[in-house]
């Protein structure tokens, strides 16, 4: 994102400036992006995409994620644990997904990792992350947006010490607001209300 602050979209409506870039940005703009997420499979979903997404943009993975949810069983946990060899090579082959070696490999031992975790740990573990919005004021700019803040810092920290890989803190704050522990939408966005009531 570079800055600039809300602008009309196609209804005629201020949306971030980023949502308007793609057809595809824009329904992920408006209907998911900074709604609060829950669930353990639901966020080992998010967590992996954003780790695949480390180093490209999030329009090749948004445009790729039926065919990652296709490859990984939709994200569950514990069947992705139990993948074996052969899954990790039909992975690889596969031209739905992103072929990273590293970042499916990381994918993978996440997964055994999390599948040893109690229900609902890893939900508890992200979200207790989440900062006091109180104490944010929504960003009037683009260039008011952090890639990384504190709590991000410790998110990635926490989850590192608890093994899970290929999350830093910047992979951890887009895991933040892609999930709604915080709201990023600019102050002049048409969907920054209803991210704001779906939290409260």
């Amino acid at each position: 994102m570079t800055g600039g602050s809300a602008l009309p979209g196609p209804d005629g409506r201020p949306r971030c400036p980023w949502g308007l870039s793609a057809e595809d940005y824009l329904e992920y703009h408006d209907t998911e992006w900074g709604r609060p997420v829950h669930g353990d499979d639901a966020l080992f979903e998010r967590l992996s995409l954003e780790a695949f997404q480390s180093g490209l943009s999030w329009i090749t993975i948004l445009r790729r994620r039926e065919g990652f949810r296709r490859a990984f069983d939709s994200f569950k946990i514990a069947s992705v644990a139990e993948f074996t060899g052969a899954d990790r090579e039909r992975l690889l082959a596969d031209p739905g997904i992103i072929r990273n070696r590293a970042k499916v490999d990381a994918t993978l031992a996440n997964a055994r990792v999390l599948a040893q975790w109690p229900e609902g740990e890893l939900d508890a573990l992200i979200w207790s992350y989440a900062p006091d919005p109180a104490g944010r004021p929504a960003p009037r700019t683009v260039g008011d947006v952090p890639a990384v803040t504190d709590e991000s810092t410790a998110l990635a920290k926490a989850l590192k010490g608890r093994g899970v890989r290929f999350v830093g803190p910047t992979t951890a704050y887009a895991l933040m607001q892609a999930c709604g522990l915080v709201n990023d939408h600019l102050a002049g966005c048409v969907a920054r209300a209803g991210c704001v009531a779906r939290a409260a």
